[in-house]
């Protein structure tokens, strides 16, 4: 037994569902902040993108630059040193003569080093060596045995060599002579390029673009801040009313101009303050209600109960008392409650009916409330689209009011009839008393009740039902009476066509 139990327990433990995730620490982060940081990170991406984009741009069309350079200056010595020289107008007799008369006379900009190297010839007349540009380059690679060696001896004719003035990046073209002998030797010309100094407008476009990039996301973020505030300021108001509103204060509206979501969102907030405000109309309407009118049978039924003796008979005359007390609040309990459920929005549940054939069963229900006159006056033909039951609930109560009104010999006569607009009308009308100029308003409202010859007896929420189930159907309660001469209560009901009838609904 006890291991069964255990059992248990551990399964119930098992069953039980887990308590709620706490919210992570992004969704407690205020939703301006929030848009805020997801606008710099975005401007953060596209500003990342846009910088390297453009560095690798710019370092391309700077190593085009040099490429381009590098093989215009080759293509221009090439041709150089295959024409005549120009003091002799006969080829040139020696490779450093080439070199001499053509670098003596380029001016190469800054980040460029133009030389020539003619190859060692020990015992030769001619003079070998290096010769370079002038002026002095960034680093002169020329006179740097061990780079001047790498370069001359790499079999590539371009390349790149770093150097202390950063990368050069160089070109090459070897120079031999027809009659090339040990007296008259080869050589080399070099272009170079020292790529850092070509470069360094770059970095230097890249540096401000970058500081400017910095600058614009200090103001994006700044104006999503200000922008998130602005288009979440209706929001927090929502939120700041939604909190100061109680059940004692539901008056307060959001006031949002424009026709955006934000409005939109205000629109429908306040329709639902309008809607709790209703209900709660209501509900302490129906508690106000419910007490006052409550409050009397209670006292009736408990004094007779405290006064009653034991005679038998005085007995059964306080429980006849009792009983009908009862019966009255329970009565006045429905109707409160039809009355509360008229609030909402299944009260009437609309469907396309005959009007004749309505008339025709209602006519048939009322002539059993009283010994009168009853007569059906006209039968309308056509359909309509209302709720059968609750149409019948209102015409038996106000022909069941103008039996309360009339005596025996009275007439009573009920009709209905199509409008032109295709409506309907529905009407009960008698020949009693009457009713007073000043009461035609008041005795619609809940327990009130008529005043001169009129009875006035019941709880006086009958008409207050009846106007209640008219206006769910959209339509109103027209009385027409002369008073001494009988009343005449109308059913006023408008065309609805059943499509737009759910809608409303």
């Amino acid at each position: 037994m006890t291991a069964t139990t255990t059992v248990t327990t551990t399964d119930d433990r098992a069953a039980a569902p887990p308590p709620p995730a706490a919210p992570s620490l992004w969704r407690r982060i205020p939703a301006r902040v929030r848009i805020m940081v997801w606008v710099v990170l975005l401007m953060v991406g596209v500003l990342t993108l846009v910088n390297v984009i453009t560095w690798q741009a710019l370092r391309s069309g700077v190593d085009d630059r040099i490429d381009s350079a590098l093989t215009q200056e080759h293509d221009e010595f090439s041709r150089f040193f295959k024409s005549e020289a120009p003091e002799t107008r006969q080829h040139f007799s020696s490779v450093d003569a080439a070199l001499r008369t053509y670098v003596v006379g380029q001016y190469p900009d800054d980040n460029e080093i133009i030389f020539g190297h003619v190859d060692d010839a020990p015992g030769a007349q001619v003079p070998t060596g290096r010769v370079r540009q002038y002026p002095e380059p960034l680093y002169d690679v020329s006179a740097d045995e061990e780079l001047r060696e790498e370069i001359l001896g790499s079999p590539a004719a371009r390349g790149e060599v770093d150097t202390p003035a950063g990368v050069l990046r160089w070109h090459k073209a070897r120079l031999n002579l027809a009659n090339a002998s040990a007296d008259n030797p080869g050589g080399w010309f070099v272009i170079g390029y020292f790529v850092e100094a070509e470069r360094a407008d770059v970095n230097r476009t890249i540096g401000t673009l970058g500081l400017v990039s910095a600058v614009g996301l200090v103001i994006a973020g700044a104006a999503a801040w200000w922008v998130s505030g602005r288009i979440l300021a209706p929001i927090r108001l929502v939120r700041q009313t939604a909190a100061q509103i109680s059940e004692e204060d539901l008056t307060r509206r959001i006031d949002v101009p424009g026709n955006d979501d934000v409005a939109a969102l205000a629109e429908q907030f306040n329709a639902m303050l309008d809607r709790l405000e209703e209900s709660f109309s209501a509900q302490r309407r129906f508690v106000d209600d419910a007490g006052h009118e409550l409050r009397t049978p209670i006292t009736i039924v408990r004094g007779h109960l405290e006064l009653m003796g034991d005679d038998p008979e005085e007995r059964r005359e306080v429980v006849r008392l009792v009983t009908d007390e009862l019966d009255r609040m329970a009565r006045i309990v429905d109707d409160l409650l039809l009355l509360a459920k008229a609030e909402r929005p299944d009260f009437v549940q609309p469907r396309t009916v005959w009007l004749a054939e309505l008339t025709g069963d209602i006519d048939a229900k009322v002539r059993a409330l009283a010994d009168r006159t009853w007569r059906l006056e006209h039968v309308g033909e056509g359909a309509v689209h209302v709720d059968p039951q609750r149409i019948t609930q209102a015409m038996v109560q106000l022909a069941s009011n103008a039996a309360q009104h009339t005596g025996p010999g009275d007439t009573i006569s009920i009709g209905s009839a199509m409008t032109e607009d295709g409506g309907a009308v529905l009407w009960v009308g008698d020949t009693g008393p009457g009713v007073p100029e000043a009461d035609r308003e008041r005795i619609f409202e809940r327990f009130s009740r008529g005043s001169g010859t009129r009875n006035r007896s019941g709880a006086g929420l009958g008409l207050a039902i009846v106007r209640a189930i008219v206006e769910a159907h959209h339509g109103r309660v027209e009385l027409r009476s002369v008073p001494g001469r009988g009343a005449e209560f109308s059913l006023v009901l408008p065309p609805t066509h059943p499509d737009r009838a759910k809608e409303r609904m």
